[in-house]
């Protein structure tokens, strides 16, 4: 039923705007808390962090809970978090209640990718978690540049009320449209972990960790990078935002037809971007019709490589899709926190100017990590076909 991924993507825009709305914020919380701009990254590589390390040990133990029940526990507690954050708390506290959602974001993609799925045939799965994963570039359309646009007008604590109310608003979608959904069956944690020595989806892992990696060395600092190397004013950069989203929703829309015809090339194509930016972002200077039309390539080729990572290692084990969607979720938000480490290292140390080309010499290594996992799947069909004869 399309209308359960639609609350998915409905809670999934609550989820990313509390995890990504402070990109657009980044320079304003370090005005104010006194900080450098690599240390007010923590904020976003801190919350990622935590993902990274224990979003696979969550949706294991949350497996074998009422889905609906998961679902609401966890967008309850990116409430509190928007709530408290409001109010500017001191700097620790702040990066505290930042923290806490982050330990329930995987286990709230999984089940609502879960639920999505759910009832659906196997050749509508992509279509279905497209929805679902569009709640990322919807944010990124709406929520995400209105916060920091509200920010530029106000001051920076607004966009975390913007935080609160969608959270809010999902809260109430999820109660009165999903039904109870109590777990089947439930799968032994050992089924599950059997996944990791699969060595296809290993590399499969190795090449989401690396593209999340190439997009966040700069869109981490995506404000910071607009303001210093293009001298974009606070109020542009959230049109700029509001233009890499709306063309993020129709690129997720597209990645989801084309991921049902084929995995491969489809991630190949967007995975080109890691890439085909930075040489773009160099040429474009700071002309403004320039920069704009590169944004919006860069929004587009940028939206679907959460739903692209997630589909490419379920597609090395169909046969466990939560889990391995946790574990794609987790290895993308450490590719998240990488990225946004060492692009804050490249601000400081070299200048904001530099970091896209950080992002292409990770978008290699997920090229290469994808003619791995082709050179391994071509071998074992090969052997296949030998022993059939």
């Amino acid at each position: 039923m399309k209308k359960f991924a639609y609350i998915g993507c409905l809670g999934f825009l609550a989820v990313i705007t509390t995890e990504f709305g402070i990109i657009g914020i980044l320079p304003q919380v370090a005005t104010h808390y006194q900080i450098s701009i690599d240390k007010a990254g923590y904020l976003l590589s801190a919350f990622a962090l935590v993902i990274a390390l224990t979003g696979p040990f969550m949706t294991l133990l949350a497996s074998r809970f009422d889905r609906k029940k998961v679902m609401l526990t966890a967008i309850v507690i990116f409430l509190i978090t928007g709530v408290i954050s409001s109010f500017a708390p001191p700097f620790w506290l702040l990066m505290l209640v930042r923290i806490l959602p982050a330990f329930l974001q995987p286990v709230y993609i999984a089940t609502a990718l879960a639920v999505a799925v759910s009832t659906a045939d196997k050749k509508h799965e992509n279509e279905l978690m497209s929805i679902v994963f569009s709640g990322v570039a919807i944010a990124m359309v709406t929520t995400v540049p209105f916060a920091t646009w509200l920010a530029s007008l106000y001051s920076w604590e607004y966009s975390f009320v913007v935080q609160a109310i969608v959270s809010i608003i999902a809260l109430i979608g999820i109660y009165l449209v999903l039904p109870s959904m109590p777990q089947k069956e439930n799968k032994s944690y050992a089924s599950q972990l059997k996944i990791l020595t699969r060595p296809t989806f290993i590399i499969s892992t190795a090449m989401n960790f690396f593209m999340i990696t190439a997009w966040f060395s700069t869109y981490s600092y995506f404000a910071e990078y607009l303001g210093k190397a293009k001298d974009m004013d606070s109020a542009m950069i959230s049109y700029m935002l509001f233009l890499f989203g709306f063309v993020g929703v129709f690129a997720n829309w597209i990645a989801g037809k084309m991921l049902n015809k084929d995995i491969t090339k489809t991630v190949a194509f967007f995975l080109s971007g890691t890439i085909l930016i930075p040489i773009l972002l160099y040429f474009s200077g700071d002309n403004l019709i320039g920069n704009s039309i590169v944004i919006g390539i860069w929004g587009f080729l940028y939206a679907p490589s959460f739903l692209n990572a997630s589909t490419y290692m379920i597609s090395s084990v169909p046969d466990s899709l939560e889990f391995a969607n946790s574990l794609a979720t987790s290895f993308g938000n450490l590719g998240v926190t990488l990225g946004t480490t060492v692009g804050g290292w490249i601000i400081v140390t070299k200048g904001v100017i530099y970091n896209p080309w950080i992002g292409l010499v990770f978008g290699i290594l997920a090229f290469l990590m994808m003619g791995f996992r082709a050179t391994l799947e071509s071998r074992y069909k090969h052997k296949t076909v030998k022993r059939s004869l």
